[in-house]
């Protein structure tokens, strides 16, 4: 789960430093910060069981807390990604990202269909720097990941590509609390036929009553908003985000298998951060 983090509003001294031009960006070069970091954390989160169900579980699950700040290779509060190009401007990754199983047998929507295996999402994606303060405490990007998604089963099967477009702020030391990040989210969702079909079509043979047969396509698949905050510690990392999605008006928005247009999603996590690397090397985040 990708939980997008951020940099701090002194707007009124930001921007007086802007116009003043007392800093540059390239005069104040990324603090440095440990190559790796290591940890192990518990979270909890609730998510409906699909986009479109009306049906929500909550997860309780431990995780891994690895940051590693490579010149190619990165794992931080981006997510996981291969680091192709890193310009002053463009950033061009390779990110992953993945999805919950979901048993038709708890989900009313879907009973007698097919379960929904759990999936990983991989693909490339473009980060353009649209501002940022000389102090690096504000950024605004925008972000262009597109993503297939395999099954994880013992016969692996694709299904399909989402794109997902959007403008991203990141805020550090909001308020003047110090490491304190706030990050916020925005944008359209696509997806093509195969992603829709998916979870969406509901085949002829899995038609009954009040679930007519339905085929799903491609094209527009709703618009997402998310909020998230997160400290660092000296030993700990806390974090929580709250995400909205509305499918209203999205290409399959009429299969029987949708029972809501719009969502709330979010999660809180904890992490005991317990060794570092010693090396330290130039980082922005």
């Amino acid at each position: 789960m990708t939980m997008p983090v951020i940099r701090s509003p002194r707007v009124a001294l930001l921007m007086l430093l802007i116009a003043s031009g007392a800093a540059r960006a390239e005069d104040m070069p990324p603090p440095s910060k440990p190559l790796w970091e290591l940890g192990i954390g518990m979270g909890v989160a609730a998510f409906p069981h699909y986009p479109g169900s009306d049906q929500t579980r909550a997860w309780v699950f431990p995780f891994p807390y690895v940051i590693y700040r490579g010149k190619f290779f990165r794992a931080d509060r981006d997510g996981v990604r291969g680091q192709l190009l890193d310009t002053d401007r463009v950033n061009f990754n390779i990110s992953l990202l993945g999805s919950l199983p979901v048993s038709s047998h708890d989900d009313n929507a879907r009973a007698g269909m097919p379960d929904l295996k759990p999936t990983i999402e991989i693909g490339p994606s473009v980060e353009v720097h649209l501002w940022r303060t000389p102090s690096r405490d504000m950024l605004l990007d925008l972000r262009l990941p597109v993503r297939m998604g395999i099954t994880l089963e013992s016969s692996p099967k694709t299904v399909g590509w989402q794109f997902e477009p959007n403008v991203n702020l990141d805020l550090v030391d909001v308020a003047g609390v110090s490491g304190l990040r706030v990050g916020m989210l925005a944008g359209p969702m696509f997806a093509d036929g195969k992603y829709s079909d998916h979870y969406y079509t509901v085949a002829p043979q899995y038609a009954t009553p009040g679930r007519p047969a339905f085929q799903a396509s491609g094209g527009y698949a709703g618009t997402q908003a998310l909020v998230s905050m997160s400290r660092r510690f000296s030993r700990y990392w806390v974090g929580a985000f709250m995400r909205y999605a509305n499918i209203a008006g999205a290409s399959f928005a009429d299969s029987p298998l949708v029972r809501q247009k719009s969502v709330l999603s979010g999660g809180v996590a904890v992490a005991w951060v317990f060794g570092q690397s010693s090396k330290m090397v130039s980082s922005d985040e």
